[in-house]
């Protein structure tokens, strides 16, 4: 069972509670993305695997997932990076950000970046495929309706001039 850092609102460390009970009980906690860059300037996306509990089939930050109790943000975005792409390469901080959801569950989401143009090792439990996109043809999904994980088109909308 994964536990996670309950955090209040200046991001203090507060209480730590199970993954199921934060979310049941809206508490606050945080969340790691690392955006990965192709040396043409292209951001990758996954598209979530249908095995994913919340969005599957959903495009998403290629590498994002939970902070864990006692973990560091850069430590998390790093085990998720193993996990999910079977890969690591040298990682930057790029923003933190606070995100609410529709149910008003609050998230600090800490921006790693990175270089990288593969070969990716996908875990198929969490990623069905990886693909390079334009931030142009980003807004033509967006513009066409295809789904995209809620954090992803915050974190594109505030940093990347997508509407």
């Amino acid at each position: 069972m994964e536990f996670l850092d309950v955090v209040n609102e200046h991001n203090e460390v507060i209480d730590k509670a199970s993954q199921k009970e934060v979310y049941e009980k809206l508490l606050s906690h945080r969340i790691v993305h690392i955006l990965i860059f192709n040396n043409k300037g292209e951001i990758a996306l996954q598209l979530r695997s249908k095995y994913k509990s919340f969005c599957p089939h959903h495009w998403s930050t290629p590498v994002g997932g939970h902070v864990l109790s006692g973990e560091s943000y850069k430590k998390a975005a790093l085990r998720e990076f193993k996990e999910e792409l079977g890969i690591q390469t040298e990682i930057t901080f790029e923003y933190k950000d606070l995100y609410e959801n529709e149910r008003g569950l609050k998230k600090f989401l800490a921006t790693f970046r990175t270089v990288f143009n593969g070969p990716f090792k996908i875990n198929p439990k969490e990623v069905e495929r990886l693909e390079f996109f334009s931030l142009n043809k980003i807004q033509e999904m967006i513009n066409k309706g295809e789904k995209f994980h809620p954090e992803l088109l915050f974190l594109l909308r505030k940093h990347c001039n997508i509407k």
